[in-house]
């Protein structure tokens, strides 16, 4: 299993403690300005309703190129950054939600799953370790 869901901060640290690239939704008001979206101070890491991954390299290797299109802090836009933070708006979801429909990659269900939750917010974000 790649991606994984706590209920506690507690249940994380007991499963591995805190090397996990965080996929988390951006609980942010539509309309808010993109540098405060994707600001440092706007993330709060260890939400207990976001995904969780620990292996990094198989995440990078098999979904680097569905996560191609996002935000990073300094507004740049790019492949997944596994050490940073990386903004998908909502109207990208759709698309990922497509290409991991036809590429199937390891644990895609789940991520999908979680994907289609994340459309009640304003996007999601990647968050590296």
């Amino acid at each position: 299993m790649l991606f994984h869901i706590f209920n506690s901060q507690e249940e994380r640290r007991n499963f591995g403690g805190s090397a996990f690239i965080e996929v988390q939704f951006c609980k942010l008001p539509v309309g808010t300005k993109l540098k405060k979206i994707v600001s440092l101070s706007s993330i709060k890491n260890w939400q207990n309703d976001s995904l969780y991954i620990d292996d990094v390299d198989l995440f990078y290797t098999e979904y680097q190129h569905i996560f191609d299109c996002g935000i990073y802090n300094n507004l740049n836009k790019g492949v997944v950054d596994i050490f940073g933070i990386n903004y998908y708006a909502p109207n990208l979801l759709d698309s990922i939600i497509e290409r991991l429909n036809n590429d199937k990659p390891t644990d895609y269900s789940t991520l999908k799953e979680w994907l289609i939750k994340s459309k009640e917010y304003n996007g999601v974000y990647i968050l590296g370790i």
